[in-house]
């Protein structure tokens, strides 16, 4: 009898599905735990864990590994954290606001893993229209994406003390530097020369959607 061996096919979309297994389960652990009162204090010590755990099952299915992608990598983050240096500590691009203990050690005021958030961010939307030929407005798509993941992240990140916004109110500004930022971002990302797709990147970014979306109604925000 001849053993039976997978093609290359089926193994690739194996490890997919062990990718996208991985996401769901981390994600729907956190959402139990964060909406859960015995538990969200814990929960909430581990949510940079939960960050840096995505961002590693995200690179681990990343094609383009080449010298372009760190120095991407690297722009987003840094453009990110140093954007929010400056809203933190002048009001400008995205208003008044600071960060509470939740996500973490910071730097100048600022969470070390809100770099890693901004890279994670942009890598999963400029994967999902990597394919539009035009890098104008492929930017554009993905800047607007951004800002609409923002614009449901926000009541969860307040509630769950991530920042807080002076007066308790989310000015227009916010999502205006959001946009203005990731659009900057989204064309780097555009320029850069490596492999943009990724197997799983849609399906991570509408889980990490439904996962605040869901959050938004568990904690009644």
């Amino acid at each position: 009898m001849h053993k039976y061996v997978p093609s290359r096919g089926e193994r690739k979309v194996s490890r997919e599905l062990i990718g996208k297994i991985i996401i769901v389960v981390l994600h729907v652990v956190g959402v139990i735990g964060l909406s859960l009162p015995e538990y969200q204090n814990l929960f909430l010590l581990l949510t940079p864990a939960h960050l840096l755990a995505t961002m590693v099952v995200m690179l681990f299915y990343h094609r383009g590994w080449n010298d372009a992608f760190p120095i991407f990598a690297a722009a987003a983050f840094w453009i990110g954290f140093l954007s929010e240096i400056i809203g933190i500590h002048t009001g400008y691009l995205y208003g008044d606001y600071v960060y509470g203990p939740t996500l973490g050690p910071k730097l100048w005021d600022v969470p070390l893993v809100i770099g890693v958030n901004w890279f994670i961010l942009s890598y999963l939307t400029g994967s999902v229209f990597h394919k539009i030929p035009n890098d104008w407005y492929a930017a554009l798509l993905g800047a607007t994406a951004m800002t609409a993941i923002d614009y449901i992240i926000e009541p969860v990140a307040v509630s769950l003390d991530f920042w807080a916004w002076k007066w308790d109110t989310i000015p227009v500004s916010n999502y205006l530097g959001w946009f203005g930022v990731s659009f900057l971002v989204h064309l780097i990302w555009r320029k850069a020369n490596f492999e943009k797709s990724n197997p799983i990147a849609a399906f991570l970014l509408v889980i990490w959607i439904l996962f605040f979306t869901v959050l938004n109604f568990t904690l009644k925000v």
